[in-house]
């Protein structure tokens, strides 16, 4: 690692996901707020995080959890306002922890003026053009079910690879790309340390005149869909990486690109683009010493290749949290969303899993990412009743798909208390199951094996040997159904098979997920972390 390279806090820096709504209401209205996440910014500081990354908090009306923009300038009142935000800024910059934002550069709100503005202007119009709007619709679907297209008044349709309510932009328009340029600036004069990037992909939309949606979709080459992964997002990004690198302090963009294979994946990291891209690859890995080891190298190699760190991640607002997801002993890995009429999960397995997949993922070189909850054990809500769930992809799919809801429910933070702790009353937005009273925050601080105190330790023992900026080398001795690896001075080993997994000779175990064996073996779905 070049001199250079070591300064640049990114690249092995352990980066925690808030989902506003749901981390913690300040003002009892039962949606989690920005004083309440300034409030519980010592809980950050002290598991060891070095980021926290705030999902959507703008001005909306709230079609899709606030991924549905109607002014990128703004606080939504729901959250707070301008000043808190500052506080909250102010608060984490004091604590050592620095502040991304989530930027939806895709797609706007329905309400948000140039949105209206286009609709009034009409056909042909400047204000149009900032959207994709065409006279007929083609046979391209919603992400969340149903067409991509909706009508207007007039007669012309809009896009909207996601809800109807959030319209998508059209990125070849001079005056788009102007104006994102000017709020990257505003937010980063506010302090902020950087974006998330949402719908990194889908920026550039191409598609055929006559792409009718009665006629057969025109054949595609070889490569990315023609509304995903286009070539000119690079230009984008490399214009808004010189806005970035105008601003003192490192400023980072990172990457939502969920791209296939994982070498295209790499082109948004490359050195003049972004400085991080999600590995979805890793987070969708099986429970399988094969398909980890397999993801794990290739996600090494392609963007060592172009100079990157590798980004790590398990869970966050758009799955199932992992230790539910790990939970199923017949390898059923559910992705969008559990019913309560769905096979269930198997709690104690998923979290054994859970937390051995976590001691993994922070093992390994480059930074990682920790959705709220994880460092509780949090399952997914998976009983969570029909009748409350609000995210649009259970609406738009006829209820067939269950949808995120279950990974978004407030968390908890005192066992007893009203709404555990989320909130000064009973209230929160979404129903919590009592069986949480077991993993609040209270119930697990300074409780020896603790998930929380797992995490805690984790945090400590990366960056004191520093396994982030370490580089990896395999350790076959393990066997088969072992992921092993020699980091530095630490040798790392998760057993994810059936039989116990010996340590080196000499071993001194650092940390353990779980009990070993009594002749110190590692028993199956356990990690430990050993010097040798």
């Amino acid at each position: 690692m070049t001199t250079e390279q070591s300064t640049q806090w990114w690249r092995d820096a352990v980066i925690y996901q808030v989902y506003p709504r749901s981390f913690a209401d300040a003002d009892g209205d039962g949606v989690g707020d920005l004083p309440g996440i300034t409030a519980r910014l010592d809980h950050l500081a002290g598991l060891g995080v070095d980021a926290v990354w705030l999902s959507p908090f703008y001005p909306s009306p709230q079609a899709d959890a606030g991924y549905d923009v109607a002014n990128y300038r703004d606080v939504d009142p729901l959250f707070g306002r301008l000043a808190d935000f500052d506080a909250l800024v102010a608060r984490a910059h004091a604590l050592g922890i620095r502040v991304i934002v989530d930027l939806v550069p895709n797609h706007t709100s329905d309400e948000h003026p140039w949105f209206q503005a286009a609709l009034a202007a009409g056909p042909g119009s400047p204000e149009r053009d900032r959207y994709c709007f065409r006279d007929e619709p083609n046979d391209w679907e919603s992400i969340f079910g149903g067409s991509a297209w909706t009508q207007v008044e007039d007669g012309q349709w809009y896009l909207h690879l996601f809800d109807v309510r959030q319209p998508d932009l059209n990125w070849n328009n001079p005056e788009v790309r102007a104006e994102f340029v000017e709020i990257l600036r505003f937010w980063l004069d506010r302090g902020v340390d950087g974006f998330r990037v949402d719908v990194s992909h889908g920026l550039i939309k191409t598609w055929e005149p006559s792409d009718k949606v009665d006629a057969p979709p025109p054949a595609i080459p070889d490569g990315p869909e023609p509304m995903w992964d286009q070539d000119g997002v690079h230009e984008i990004y490399r214009s808004w990486r010189k806005v970035v690198d105008s601003y003192p302090g490192e400023r980072i963009l990172v990457a939502e690109a969920w791209v296939d294979p994982i070498e295209r994946m790499a082109r948004y990291v490359r050195p003049d683009e972004m400085h991080q891209a999600f590995n979805f690859a890793y987070l969708l890995a099986s429970w399988s010493a094969d398909a980890i080891r397999e993801v794990v190298d290739s996600s090494l190699a392609v963007c060592q290749a172009v100079g990157a760190p590798t980004t790590w991640v398990l869970s966050n607002h758009d799955v199932v949290r992992h230790t539910s997801r790990f939970g199923y002993a017949d390898g059923t890995l559910p992705r969008n969303g559990i019913a309560a009429a769905d096979p269930q999960p198997d709690e104690a397995l998923g979290l054994r899993r859970g937390r051995a997949a976590s001691m993994l993922m922070l093992a390994l070189p480059g930074a990682a990412y920790v959705y709220q909850g994880e460092e509780f054990g949090l399952p997914e809500h998976s009983t969570l009743p029909d009748d409350v769930r609000q995210d649009p992809t259970w609406v738009r799919s006829g209820h067939t798909v269950v949808g995120r809801d279950g990974c978004r429910v407030p968390i908890p933070w005192a066992a007893g208390g009203p709404s555990y702790g989320f909130g000064p009353d009973s209230r929160s937005w979404l129903p919590q199951p009592p069986a949480w009273d077991r993993y609040a925050l209270d119930r697990q601080r300074g409780v020896e094996g603790s998930t929380y105190e797992l995490y805690r330790a984790a945090l400590r023992l990366r960056r004191e040997y520093a396994l982030g900026a370490g580089t990896l080398t395999w350790w076959p001795e393990a066997g088969p159904d072992a992921v092993a690896f020699r980091n530095g001075g630490v040798v790392v080993v998760a057993n994810l098979g059936a039989e116990p997994v010996a340590l080196p000779a000499g071993a001194r175990v650092l940390l353990a997920s779980g009990d070993l064996d009594v002749d110190g073996r590692v028993p199956t779905d356990t990690a430990v972390w050993a010097l040798v």
